[in-house]
């Protein structure tokens, strides 16, 4: 997206606002994995350290971001890990439907596997060139450009693969299970059977 349209509801914001719930974790490399666990194919558990995580292949893509609250960025440039690579080294059995991303101190954000499957779906370590600060997520964040940024969490720490839905953080709290904001969809009471 360049901005020029922005989804129904939305407005231009500037900057890049830092908007999170709870404290800015700590990083302690030594002490820092990132988990695939699960319902993995393999039956099994992966795990990388930082430095293992920035040996991976990575991309980069320019998006805009959409917040529930109504504000939309534009132009952010990220480069990290794309999900199909960890897709690829720790792949799901054949039944997983959805994914939990899990932060520091807990937090969690569910995604249909399509979603996190998408081709634009990144474990970002970078923007516009520059590590992430702490702030917007360092060391990792997941980016789903296409969902709003509730489903994106900062400080990413796993991925548990889950064989049926379960609602993450903000969704139980209120938010929509599904987060498309071409749709709009940013309340649970939007719900209906076909999502």
């Amino acid at each position: 997206m360049s901005g020029e349209v922005l989804p129904p509801g939305q407005r231009l914001a500037k900057g890049w606002p830092v908007s999170h719930y709870g404290p800015v974790p700590r990083f302690r490399e030594e002490r820092w994995n990132l988990q695939v666990f699960g319902a993995t194919d393999a039956g099994r558990t992966y795990s990388w350290t930082f430095g293992e995580v920035r040996e991976l292949p990575t991309a980069t893509l320019t998006t805009d971001l959409h917040c529930a609250s109504g504000t939309t960025t534009v132009g952010h440039e990220f480069f990290g890990v794309p999900a199909a690579v960890l897709l690829a080294l720790a792949p799901p059995a054949p039944q997983v439907t959805h994914v939990m991303a899990w932060a520091e101190y807990g937090y969690s954000a569910n995604l249909r596997l399509a979603d996190f499957a998408a081709e634009r779906t990144l474990l970002a370590t970078h923007h516009d060139g520059e590590p992430l600060t702490v702030e917007h997520g360092f060391p990792l964040r997941l980016v789903v450009p296409h969902l709003f940024g509730y489903k994106g969490p900062k400080w990413l720490r796993g991925i548990e693969y889950m064989t049926q839905d379960r609602r993450g953080f903000w969704e139980e709290r209120g938010y929509h299970n599904i987060a498309d904001p071409w749709a709009g969809q940013r309340h649970s009471y939007q719900e209906d059977e076909a999502t």
